[in-house]
């Protein structure tokens, strides 16, 4: 690795054969080598562990971490959080990395003056030459003139933190790298498309996948909330045909009331009327999607049918997320919500604490809880207490000590507590997410409301898998490292409760 560049490359996967592939023309590339190669798995409800190739593995220094899930946003998210190189470059599992792909990644980031947050890769979407490309493959090679598309995007650290990254809220492959540009570049940073190119394969499709990407039109909705009318003219994103669509919508529901009413000659003229204005206006749709494409039997049936039913499919979903966001607030919205660990940061660490009388809390700990307390934020706490499992107390005496914190701290919304042991593989025990999960759901947030405060680096892991914020508080136990690596560092708990308070968290 040179002295001049230092980069990660996160890939978020839902385990798509494609991944290896990915990773075997990564590996092909010549140095400078990604310091690092964090895989995250994002299946939603894995049957198994996601394994890479040992040896292609041990080469590029990849990891695999669960994803949860939550999307390609909260995916990306999870993964730059996790390193720490001044660049992080998100490349899709399904793209291919041709030869020099790493001399022109380098020349991009090395070109960026200190102003620029972030530096394209040129998307090129082979197409089939012996044919016309179908609806699909012409949807997919519009990647091509996609602006800030993360299928490869180097980012700089600095600024994801900026402006906590992604927004999670966008729970699809559309439209979250659009509003982490505008929000970049709101923030006074600017963005540049670099030389290097990525080969990007259309993926199968499969029957109605047209239809099913209608959903989209809920993540216009919120970016209209958060970015305003104009909205598309800033992103630099085609204006789509959601005008349409939604006349077609009008016509068919004229069509419907006036058949319901077909016993009087309004309701007749009405069903008549709005009957073939939608079967132009379909009509129109359909001849505009078959024309460019290989018209045989398969595709036009297929474009005859989605186009019948796209347009009421986009209002609907339009509808459904103008409802969904009409409260929306920029990302990150204030905490609603913080979760304190106890040992070594509510109360003195006292090593597997089953006595009540030896319960000491922090300096300033309970002015600290009542400033959050007058703020109206929820409050809870998230323990790790393996001495559980190690038969040193019992759970009654892990109660009888929390029950002393409440008397001494004042009361808290959730106490969610680990009893396992390192070895036990459970999903709750820190640095999983588990504790923090559940926490927020007692609490009735979303984790991405939360704030997580704790005194070592297994909070602040368990926080960022969660998808919540987090906030060290260094102790004697605390690892250097730790405190090198955590997104923002208080000095005591009253620090960490006013970061909180103030929004000012990683």
């Amino acid at each position: 690795m040179t002295g001049t560049l230092s980069y990660a490359v996160v890939v978020p996967t839902v385990g798509r054969p494609s991944l290896v592939r990915m990773l075997e023309t990564l590996a092909a590339q010549r140095e400078p080598r990604p310091v690092e190669v964090v895989v995250v798995d994002d299946r939603p409800a894995p049957d198994a562990p996601l394994d890479l190739p040992p040896g292609l593995a041990r080469e590029l220094r990849a990891r695999v971490v669960p994803g949860l899930g939550r999307g390609p946003a909260a995916a990306r998210n999870l993964g730059w959080r996790l390193c720490h190189t001044p660049w992080v470059c998100f490349v899709d599992d399904d793209v291919l990395l041709p030869d020099g792909w790493v001399d022109g990644l380098v020349d991009d980031l090395l070109a960026a003056p200190p102003t620029c947050a972030a530096v394209q890769g040129r998307l090129h979407v082979p197409l089939p030459r012996d044919r016309r490309p179908t609806d699909w493959e012409r949807s997919t090679a519009g990647l091509e003139q996609a602006r800030w598309a993360t299928a490869d995007m180097a980012y700089r650290r600095q600024a994801l933190l900026e402006v906590d990254g992604f927004d999670e809220r966008f729970p699809r492959a559309y439209r979250e790298d659009a509003d982490l540009a505008l929000r970049v570049v709101r923030a006074g940073w600017t963005l540049s498309v670099g030389k290097r190119s990525t080969t990007h394969p259309v993926r199968p499709s499969d029957r109605g996948a047209s239809l099913r990407a209608q959903r989209g039109n809920t993540d216009d909705a919120l970016m209209r909330r958060l970015h305003g009318r104009r909205w598309r003219d800033v992103a630099e994103v085609g204006h789509g045909r959601l005008p349409w669509h939604v006349a077609t919508t009008a016509a068919a529901a004229v069509a419907l009331a006036g058949s319901a009413f077909s016993g009087s000659r309004t309701g007749r003229v009405a069903a008549a009327a709005g009957g073939t204005a939608y079967g132009i206006l379909t009509a129109d749709f359909a001849a505009r999607r078959i024309a460019p494409g290989p018209k045989d039997a398969r595709e036009v049936r297929e474009m005859l049918w989605t186009s019948a039913v796209i347009p009421v499919a986009a209002v609907a979903h339009r509808v459904r997320g103008w409802w969904r966001h009409r409260s929306a607030q920029p990302w990150r919205p204030a905490p609603r919500a913080i979760l304190f660990d106890r040992d070594g940061t509510l109360v003195e660490d006292v090593p597997y604490n089953g006595d009540p009388a030896r319960v000491s809390p922090v300096p300033g700990a309970a002015e600290a809880l009542e400033r959050a307390r007058r703020a109206g934020l929820r409050l809870g706490v998230v323990s790790n207490q393996s001495g559980v499992a190690r038969g040193l107390l019992s759970l009654a005496d892990v109660q009888a000590v929390n029950t002393e914190v409440e008397a001494r701290l004042g009361p808290f919304g959730t106490w969610r507590v680990c009893p396992h042991g390192t070895n036990d593989g459970c999903e709750c025990r820190k640095p999983a997410p588990g504790l923090v999960i559940a926490a927020a759901r007692d609490l009735g947030v979303h984790p991405r409301d939360c704030v997580v405060v704790g005194d070592i680096g297994s909070d602040v892991v368990a926080a960022r898998a969660a998808g919540a914020s987090a906030v060290l508080v260094p102790t004697a136990a605390t690892l250097p490292e730790e405190v090198r690596d955590a997104p923002v560092v208080a000095t005591d708990l009253a620090s960490a409760v006013e970061l909180a308070l103030g929004g000012r968290h990683g």
